[in-house]
């Protein structure tokens, strides 16, 4: 999984790097977030890819004055992470859960930038957030397709919490681009606060849905 998200922030870091609306702090500041999950994750089983993915990332940080450079680099190490990601299996699981996290992660990093400048565009926050959404709502159904509710089960809780997690966080999102929609410094602050609670859910949402389709394929 971490290699996932560390994917879904390259690639999140990569689009806002891309449209420059921000100077190179965000870049560094998403690059160190995906070097701090990359590195684990090529650890725990990412391999060369995951090392390699790592190593673009790092690239793309030492490089973040050069906006289309480091964009470009920090696109390559989203590619490279989430192939890294595959070696677990399901990969369509990967690239669902690099979405979901990945826009709500970058969504609530960006936000940060709009509390200092909220004369920034809202249309960068708006788009991380689609993307978030249409993660979030992918994730279950995509683990739903892969078992992740195994008939025979007597124990309810895990699926139960996956579900309140998972339409929670679908929830949440939403609210944040409501947020979004008012007018006015609070309307990003709250857009920004619930963002901070939508990251939360959604990587419970992701963990207990691999939780449930490992299980169903060991069971």
């Amino acid at each position: 999984m971490l290699s996932a998200w560390s994917a879904g922030v390259a690639a999140g870091t990569a689009l806002v790097t891309r449209w420059g609306i921000v100077g190179p702090g965000f870049t560094w500041l998403g690059l160190g977030v995906v070097l701090l999950l990359g590195v684990p994750g090529a650890l725990a089983g990412g391999g060369t890819v995951g090392w390699f993915g790592c190593g673009l990332a790092a690239a793309a940080l030492v490089t973040g004055r050069v906006r289309m450079v480091s964009a470009g680099l920090a696109a390559a190490a989203a590619i490279a992470l989430g192939l890294a990601g595959t070696g677990e299996g399901y990969p369509v699981l990967v690239v669902s859960g690099a979405i979901a996290l990945g826009g709500a992660t970058s969504e609530m990093l960006l936000g940060h930038w709009y509390l200092v400048d909220p004369r920034l565009p809202r249309s960068a926050l708006r788009t991380l957030c689609s993307f978030a959404i249409a993660g979030a709502v992918a994730d279950p159904v995509t683990a739903l397709l892969h078992g992740a509710l195994p008939a025979a089960s007597g124990d309810a809780v895990v699926p139960i919490g996956w579900a309140v997690l998972a339409v929670t966080s679908v929830l949440l999102m939403v609210a944040v681009w409501a947020a979004l929609g008012e007018r006015g410094y609070p309307a990003v602050m709250a857009a920004t606060g619930l963002s901070y609670l939508a990251v939360l859910t959604v990587i419970g949402a992701v963990v207990l849905a691999r939780v449930l389709v490992v299980g169903e394929s060991l069971g």
